[in-house]
């Protein structure tokens, strides 16, 4: 595939951070290299701490590199034209409690300059696209965390985009929410979404991913299909003893 059919491109990227007098003080990502293709679900695994929020952060353009270059369909990721093409889950879902599913969509719809009608259709097929058409009447508040997961999910994707990025999407839901989460990635991967999703879960990489990247202090320390790496991606994590410095890669550079 060529370098134009990436949806998102990291060439040689890192993240300092400093201090307030400027001093650095961590590397979060470290020479990072990476694309993402058009219609594949891609997965940035890793421990606590690995630099896939911070990686998340610069793609979405919250953060910016201090070195390396990030482009988001070609183009620097605070540019219009690729922002309207985008849709993020965070890891946490800040819902306002009082409004209604059908009120928060609709909230959204106006975000994206959709016309009162184009929202009022998108928000009906997104409720029953997330199976809580019949509970849009009912304050988010009431709802439990996989509900209002999906609604988080639905917002989304209200604007259509082209790129969906979802950190850590599954991250404190029980097990009947974790699979309805993963059931509507699957749909939108199977109907065309390119998707990225950063996960710490073995399970959700071997779900849903198509490709997949294990971080590791920052650095990449291996990439490739989820059906390549096998039995690898759990040896890696279980093999994690004592600090974040002890992984056994063996399986990966053998």
């Amino acid at each position: 595939m060529n370098d134009s059919e990436d949806i998102v491109r990291l060439e040689s990227v890192e993240k300092t951070f400093r201090d307030f007098w400027l001093r650095p003080t961590v590397k979060a990502v470290d020479g990072l290299s990476l694309s993402v293709r058009k219609g594949e679900v891609f997965g940035l695994l890793g421990p606590n701490g690995s630099g896939k929020s911070t990686t998340i952060k610069m793609i979405l353009g919250l953060l910016s590199p201090s070195a390396g270059d990030v482009r988001l369909f070609g183009l620097p990721p605070r540019a219009i034209e690729a922002r309207r093409k985008l849709g993020y889950l965070p890891e946490l879902s800040y819902l306002h409690p009082f409004l209604t599913a059908k009120e928060t969509l609709r909230y959204y719809a106006g975000l994206c300059g959709l016309k009162s009608a184009e929202a009022k259709e998108r928000t009906t097929q997104l409720l029953e696209m997330v199976g809580l058409a019949d509970v849009a009447g009912r304050p988010v508040g009431g709802f439990s965390k996989g509900m209002a997961r999906r609604v988080s999910l639905a917002s989304a994707l209200v604007g259509r985009p082209e790129l969906l990025v979802l950190d850590e999407p599954t991250s404190g839901l029980d097990p009947v929410s974790t699979k309805e989460v993963k059931t509507l990635v699957k749909a939108l991967a199977a109907n065309g979404m390119t998707v990225l999703t950063t996960s710490h879960l073995l399970a959700d990489a071997e779900d849903i991913c198509d490709r997949v990247m294990i971080l590791d202090h920052g650095k990449s320390v291996a990439e490739g299909r989820v059906s390549e790496l096998g039995t690898s991606l759990e040896d890696f994590f279980l093999a994690k003893v004592g600090d974040a410095s002890e992984f056994r890669l063996a399986p990966f550079l053998g």
